[in-house]
């Protein structure tokens, strides 16, 4: 059984990147809106008569603090009915009809191996969520790797939150690479996310002689995710190590 549709309100607008905004809504018939770090919500916007063409689903990019408002972040999709409507017509003070939570894409309880977040684009959505809330609560964890992939360095959503994340948690390593530029700085990484994971997990072969023990979480587009299982799963892991949210 769903979730009923609910009434929020924009509270908040914010542009992240030239193509990209984050959104605050606020539900007002909920004390508190709870979720699971890495569901979605589905919006139900005004843009067609048939509800099938007008529901988009976004997941959540906030993490779960006992208020009703969640935010989500949303790129600009050219042709895209929906994008086009939340960045043209939706204001502070609109209000948007939307169900959830809703999805599965969820971290292990209780966490026993380490964790590979790979993503590309708004796909960090959901890794924002469960980073901060594994980070916030104490959970028990081994290490966290956020492997961002991205064009351009200014591509690289909420960059400098989570770098200085990465610099208070030692377990949590932020590695976003850029696929579209050049760079001499060792510490910077260029190219795509397939050879980060590849190298840290031969690596870690090679020092210890074993596999890791490591689950892997994939979202983004559907290449990505494609190109992801099939060289994860050729490292050594098995299908059940791998776990997807597609987004387009």
């Amino acid at each position: 059984m769903p979730p009923p549709w609910l009434t929020g309100t924009i509270t908040r607008i914010e542009n992240e990147t030239a193509q990209t905004r984050r959104f605050w809504i606020e539900i007002p018939s909920v004390t508190s809106f709870d979720f699971k770090p890495g569901q979605f919500v589905t919006l139900d916007l005004p843009i067609h008569e048939k509800i099938n063409k007008r529901i988009r689903s976004y997941s959540i990019a906030s993490w779960p603090d006992g208020t009703n408002t969640i935010e989500l972040v949303i790129v600009l999709l050219e042709d895209g009915a929906g994008t086009n409507y939340l960045f043209n017509e939706v204001k502070v003070g609109s209000e948007l009809i939307l169900r959830g939570p809703q999805g599965v894409f969820t971290l292990p309880e209780p966490i026993e191996k380490d964790l590979f977040f790979v993503c590309t684009g708004t796909g960090i959505a959901p890794f924002r969520s469960m980073a901060h809330h594994i980070l916030n609560n104490n959970i028990p964890h081994k290490n966290i790797y956020l492997i961002f992939g991205c064009r351009h360095f200014g591509d690289c959503l909420y960059g400098p939150e989570l770098k200085a994340l990465a610099e208070q948690i030692p377990s949590f390593h932020y590695i976003p690479t850029f696929s579209r530029e050049m760079s001499n700085d060792h510490l910077i990484r260029t190219g795509y996310v397939h050879g980060v994971y590849e190298e840290i997990v031969r690596q870690h072969q090679e020092n210890t002689g074993r596999l890791q023990e490591a689950s892997f979480f994939l979202c983004g587009w559907k290449n990505m995710i494609d190109e992801a299982k099939q060289r994860i799963q050729a490292l050594g892991y098995d299908r059940k190590s791998i776990h997807q949210e597609l987004y387009g």
